[in-house]
């Protein structure tokens, strides 16, 4: 199809909707369309009317748009803990994929909600919001699915049962590979600070961990696996159990960078000294893992990019485009001063 060059709209006046269909050499339903729901064109019918867009100048009346459809112009997104700063990055992703479509990125903390039922099911409405991307997966699926619930996505965290698109990290290829990092430097004595043991990354991450410890010989001693809650106190008070063991791990695999840089810092003020005297690894390298002293070790996830996949996915949901039930995307071990081979 061939763009035609023409003026963008009368002398004065802003371009309008047939501007931008005689430019592109379209009907202005074609171009109606495009705006409205891109499925229902082709792609090379989409490309055009997108540069007529531009060439025109043309901008489209969002209040308008959304009053037409039905819609709110806005999407949710539903946290389980605002002051985590592991969020922080995958929101971002979110934001700038929904902001370029001329979307609002809406945020609720699921976690500091009285009569948290009820206020679900409130915010869970498409009266409310146009969709909605979970990053809780503590939350009930019926909260989800109800009559009046619009599209649904699952980032990072997903819920059994609920049958809507996710993306998240290799959760169990992480901790295999911190597992692994900790046997190529000599350790055999491997413990485990777990998160949550109803979370779906704490069921994630034992499991990559167990199975990175069973390909090396080794075996997870139960005096060695420690609970926590993600939080940096939960960290600490691990410090305190390690450090009035007699006999201790050579090094701890925290699931989370919050509960390590805790351990840590509580660690080192009992008078136990990091990586000499115990190897740690962290799991999400959030900012200021690479900040605490010493610099933590951890398996990075692509927050960002977990957050502009998730938008994406809604994008298409709203577009009512096909999706891929399930994402996964890869992590990387970052090697920093944490972990040390083992002293003989």
């Amino acid at each position: 199809m061939t763009v035609r060059r023409a003026r963008a709209g009368e002398a004065g006046k802003p371009p309008r909707v047939r501007d931008v269909a005689r430019i592109a050499g379209v009907s202005t339903a074609t171009v109606s369309r495009t705006l409205s729901n891109p499925a229902l064109v082709s792609e090379a019918t989409r490309l055009t009317v997108e540069q007529a867009i531009r060439e025109s100048g043309y901008t489209v009346n969002l209040a308008a748009r959304n009053l037409r459809q039905n819609r709110t112009g806005g999407v949710l997104a539903l946290v389980p803990s605002i002051a985590n700063p592991f969020f922080s990055r995958i929101l971002a992703g979110i934001g700038a994929v929904l902001r370029a479509e001329g979307l609002n990125l809406l945020i609720a903390d699921t976690r500091v909600m009285p009569d948290e039922r009820g206020r679900l099911f409130d915010l869970a409405s498409r009266s409310r919001t146009d969709g909605l991307i979970v990053l809780d997966g503590s939350i009930p699926p019926d909260v989800l699915t109800a009559e009046a619930a619009p599209p649904v996505v699952q980032a990072c965290e997903w819920i059994e049962g609920l049958h809507a698109p996710s993306v998240r990290a290799d959760n169990a290829g992480g901790a295999f590979l911190a597992v692994a990092h900790l046997v190529k430097l000599g350790h055999r004595r491997i413990g485990h600070l777990e998160g949550p043991p109803d979370n779906r990354l704490t069921q994630a991450r034992t499991e990559g961990l167990l199975a990175g410890l069973a390909a090396s010989g080794l075996a997870l001693d139960p005096q060695w696996s420690l609970s926590g809650n993600f939080s940096l106190e939960s960290g600490r008070a691990a410090a305190h159990r390690i450090a009035a063991m007699r006999d201790r791990p050579t090094a701890v695999i925290c699931d989370n960078d919050e509960m390590a840089c805790g351990f840590i810092a509580e660690l080192q003020r009992l008078g136990l000294t990091v990586p000499d005297d115990l190897s740690v690894v962290g799991f999400d390298d959030i900012e200021f893992a690479a900040h605490v002293t010493p610099a933590l070790t951890t398996i990075r996830q692509q927050r960002e990019e977990i957050g502009s996949a998730a938008a994406r996915l809604m994008l298409d949901l709203l577009a009512g485009r096909d999706t891929k039930a399930e994402t996964i995307l890869s992590v990387e071990l970052v090697v920093r001063a944490s972990t040390a081979a083992i002293r003989s």
